[in-house]
């Protein structure tokens, strides 16, 4: 990329604070990839766009590429400020994660546009339907995404049909009784059933399930398959 002015959509990923008046603003693009930004005196009451830029907000921006890393914002237009899943704290501790999860994944200026559509859509997804399985779902997908797709049709180590009684992370997938001495996550038939839905095209039906002991199970499933794919915690996922 040379250096000058370019526009682009994205959403906020997280913001930080520089010096007295300006911000540093992370954001997933759906051209450019992951951008670092400067935003110059949005900490000032004046500012004009300094609201715009709110983590889960997404915008079409302007920015000017300087020499360095960080590059700068010179203009920003709400697309959607995704307010409420902000300001409600239920939605916002399963909002934030999925934010974070993005941040790793996500390689600067490394463009991923079907990443940048599935954000939006479980975004979106999340402040209509507001149930926790979407943040569970959305994590899933994102492994799906990056190649790690878990085998969940028979034992993923000695390929063994039902019953499968673990989840291993180590090994990708669910293993069966024998297997799930070696190690692994118990995991209740329900909860492989849920999981089968988010990733084999019954993702409508999932969102559906009732909040309970099963979502809760695949949710922590996820949490650890996602952590060991990046190779560190989610610092967020504690508010879940």
């Amino acid at each position: 990329m040379g250096h000058g002015l370019y526009r682009d959509e994205g959403v906020v990923l997280r913001t930080y604070k520089l010096g007295e008046a300006d911000r540093i603003v992370v954001l997933f693009t759906q051209q450019h990839g992951k951008v670092r930004a400067v935003a110059k005196g949005v900490r000032k009451t004046k500012s004009r766009f300094g609201a715009r830029l709110e983590p889960a907000s997404r915008v079409v921006l302007a920015l000017y590429e300087g020499r360095g890393e960080l590059h700068t914002v010179t203009d920003a237009e709400t697309i959607d400020s995704n307010r409420d899943l902000r300001e409600g704290y239920g939605l916002y501790t399963h909002t934030v994660p999925m934010l974070e999860a993005v941040d790793q994944v996500a390689q600067d200026h490394h463009p991923d546009p079907p990443l940048y559509r599935m954000l939006v859509r479980a975004l979106r997804t999340l402040a209509e339907r507001r149930t926790p399985v979407v943040t569970t779902a959305f994590f899933w997908k994102l492994l799906a995404h990056g190649g790690v797709e878990p085998r969940l049709d028979a034992c993923v180590r000695c390929d063994a049909p039902e019953p499968l009684a673990a989840f291993d992370v180590d090994a990708g997938g669910a293993v069966c009784v024998d297997c799930a001495r070696v190690g692994g996550f118990a995991v209740s038939d329900p909860a492989l059933d849920l999981l089968r839905r988010i990733l084999g095209g019954g993702l409508n039906s999932a969102l559906g399930e009732a909040v309970g002991t099963t979502t809760r199970e695949v949710e922590r499933l996820a949490v650890a398959a996602l952590e060991h794919h990046i190779e560190r915690r989610l610092r967020s996922t504690a508010l879940l």
